[in-house]
């Protein structure tokens, strides 16, 4: 496998703040997260002994869309290894292009699979390409920072690829996410494997299984689930709990 160097970019940044908006941001969030000088690709924001990551902007739309990242990341086997059957109901929160969104549509015929993004432009694109293909299953949400605006008790099954470790408020997304599961609902993270120091990816942008448990299970999730088949990624189901 041929990993390209167009990993190396996956810090592009769409997100920037006032002194003053940090410091009040700061202030409201004492209780959940930590501070600390930000790294290069960071925000400075510590979440259970993590840094949150800088977010990938709509303009990295290329790279998600990528005609190695098949070979790469091996997404059809991902894909097929999703619990869902064809009546599931989908959330692809951070969907970005809609690179799995539109995959994911074909397994859920008579389910259906919101796209969840917080940025505009990706709600645009995701909206104009359901209806070009015809994708009538797929409902573009526009999310926000804290949640991906989901009706309670609604969704099998959450997904976010290469999404979690950019969240700026993970605390109250894995809430609100939670929310939105039915009661046996799950949730998949797919992450690029931090304890491989061999994949090309900026360390922040990298997730550890044992950080991802510590960070789910704060939050009303259970591991059920470790997959390591993909070729860089880690596959890690996780079980809504009360």
């Amino acid at each position: 496998m041929k990993i390209h160097l167009t990993f190396v970019i996956l810090g592009i940044t769409t997100l920037s703040c006032s002194s003053s908006t940090s410091q009040s941001r700061q202030s409201s969030d004492s209780t959940v997260y930590t501070y600390k000088t930000a790294s290069s690709d960071g925000i400075g924001k510590m979440y259970l002994g993590r840094e949150i990551a800088h977010v990938m902007g709509f303009a990295g739309a290329a790279w998600l869309e990528r005609d190695e990242r098949q070979e790469e990341e091996n997404t059809e086997l991902a894909i097929s290894k999703l619990p869902v059957d064809s009546r599931s109901i989908v959330a692809d929160i951070g969907a970005g292009t809609g690179y799995y969104t539109f995959r994911i549509a074909k397994r859920v015929p008579q389910g259906k699979v919101y796209a969840v993004d917080v940025q505009d432009e990706s709600v645009r694109f995701l909206e104009k390409r359901a209806k070009e293909i015809g994708a009538t299953n797929v409902e573009a949400v526009k999310g926000s920072a804290k949640s991906p605006n989901l009706p309670a008790n609604t969704v099998d099954l959450a997904l976010m690829v290469d999404v979690y470790h950019e969240l700026e408020y993970p605390h109250e997304m894995l809430q609100a996410i939670h929310k939105s599961l039915k009661p046996d609902g799950k949730l998949l993270l797919l992450e690029y494997r931090a304890e491989d120091l061999a994949i090309p990816i900026k360390r922040l942008h990298k997730l550890s299984a044992v950080q991802a448990n510590k960070e789910l299970a704060a939050n009303g999730f259970k591991l059920i689930q470790r997959g390591d088949f993909l070729p860089i990624q880690h596959f890690l189901l996780y079980q809504k709990v009360e």
